[in-house]
């Protein structure tokens, strides 16, 4: 999936911290962010600071007693939307509208989504990068209640998704339950699953015109966000040269880049992603393409990934893609 590095604020946020019943300037005190932010032209932020800017949303939600996901449920509208939501809701029906939004999601945020989509169930997994610290749990809320509350306002029906995880409960369990229609988990991940036939409901806003408008401003914004010359696509392009070598670190990179690993990882930090992440990315890329693409034996592709033997390499695929090297083949 693409990632930005930076991410533009929309004005109209201003609406919603004002519909949500809390004070920017509270909100920026809390995030430890400037506080005439949102007074630029543009305001832009890293993944760091989008995060912060979270914390400092929950925390003056807090100061003032407001259940703010339940509070955003009440107060969605069309508004408050950038034009990445605005192209989801002319979307033809949900399933239309969650692709569109993982295409679209780093003009959004520093988020991730997984989406699986069977006979009986549309699934969204919900992820972020470019952050080490606790992510806000209420922004975990929040992003379930988008989903919810976007397919109600475009289905003008009350769907209820069938299941629903979150790593930390709300306090207020019943009342998210009672908004949901469902129960609400446990779990390691933040996901939400809805009904096949609730997902594939049409959106009475599917407006294709208007749709193909917001494709091609957003297609563009994309990549201007996503390809610069960044620091991770020049490592990325020189471990497909080094792996086969059998050089995977990062001094060695470093080296080639002409920089020390103090510098790279920081550059690679400003850009919300570690070298690790994308030593991964690089080595899963090229295992997909030798798994599926050519007959080589494990032992060749194993080395061809950087590794001393094939064992780490089976091992390392597994946890990645859930399914061993052996099994693709087969």
């Amino acid at each position: 999936m693409k990632r930005a590095s930076k991410f533009v604020i929309p004005p109209n946020w201003k609406v919603l911290f004002k519909d949500l019943g809390i004070e920017l300037q509270h909100i920026l005190g809390f995030a430890k962010l400037p506080q005439m932010l949102f007074e630029q032209n543009k305001v832009q932020l890293t993944p760091s600071q989008y995060f912060q800017l979270w914390h400092g949303i929950e925390a003056a939600a807090q100061v003032k007693g407001i259940d703010i996901a339940l509070k955003f449920a009440q107060v969605m509208s069309f508004e408050s939307f950038d034009a990445p939501i605005f192209a989801a809701i002319c979307s033809a029906n949900l399933n239309a509208a969650v692709k569109r939004l993982q295409e679209y999601k780093p003009l959004i945020g520093p988020m991730l989504l997984t989406i699986e989509q069977t006979e009986q169930y549309t699934r969204i997994d919900i992820s972020c990068y470019g952050y080490e610290g606790l992510l806000p749990s209420m922004l975990n809320l929040m992003e379930l209640v988008f989903f919810t509350q976007l397919t109600r306002l475009a289905t003008r029906s009350n769907v209820q998704p069938v299941e629903i995880i979150l790593p930390d409960l709300p306090n207020n369990l019943n009342a998210y339950q009672t908004y949901f229609g469902c129960s609400i988990r446990q779990g390691s991940k933040t996901s939400i699953a809805f009904r096949a036939e609730d997902a594939r409901m049409p959106f009475l806003t599917d407006n294709q015109m208007m749709l193909s408008v917001f494709d091609d401003e957003l297609k563009q914004r994309l990549e201007t966000v996503t390809h610069r010359g960044t620091t991770s696509d020049s490592v990325s392009k020189i471990l497909l040269d080094l792996l086969p070598q059998g050089e995977s670190s990062i001094e060695s990179v470093a080296s080639h880049m002409a920089v020390s690993k103090r510098t790279l990882q920081r550059k690679l930090t400003n850009e919300g992603i570690s070298y690790q992440t994308i030593l991964q990315q690089v080595r899963l890329q090229l295992a997909e393409y030798y798994l599926n693409e050519t007959e080589l034996p494990l032992i060749e592709v194993s080395f061809l990934l950087g590794y001393q033997e094939s064992n780490s390499f089976i091992r390392a695929y597994s946890t990645w893609t859930g399914v061993s090297p052996g099994k693709v083949r087969t």
